[in-house]
């Protein structure tokens, strides 16, 4: 997990995919930590995100470096949304303070559960990492 968790904090932009009933949409995402063993990310329940995966939570993320690698992980959401999950993300990204609290009911944590990434490079063969 940690070379995951270092590819997507070396390349902070990543784009995470979702499906709103048989469309797909992406968006980017900047946040990642990891707690309790899990790589896990963060969203506000009042967004279509949250909805999509609470709905199917299968996801899929890509991010690529400027050295030409890239990564997709896929995994299935679990949300794991506790105090003191929202006090760890705040401590990692002190930013998300200016909209989220401990405290808040909007702030929510989710994991990457049954979680795999593929590390791609032009001219290597793909490697595979279980999370």
């Amino acid at each position: 997990m940690n070379e995951v968790l270092t590819f997507l904090r070396d390349n902070p932009t990543f784009y995470l995919a979702t499906t709103d009933g048989s469309t797909p949409k992406v968006r980017p995402f900047g946040f990642v930590m990891e707690y309790d063993g899990k790589l896990c990310f963060c969203t506000n329940n009042q967004k279509d995100v949250y909805r999509q995966l609470m709905a199917n939570p299968r996801f899929e993320i890509c991010v690529a470096s400027k050295s030409g690698e890239w990564l997709r992980l896929k995994g299935k959401a679990v949300f794991i949304t506790s105090r003191e999950s929202k006090k760890a993300a705040l401590d990692v990204m002190p930013s998300l303070g200016r909209m989220y609290s401990e405290d808040d009911s909007i702030f929510e944590i989710f994991c990457a559960s049954e979680a795999e990434a593929t590390f791609y490079s032009f001219g290597k063969p793909p490697r595979t990492v279980k999370l």
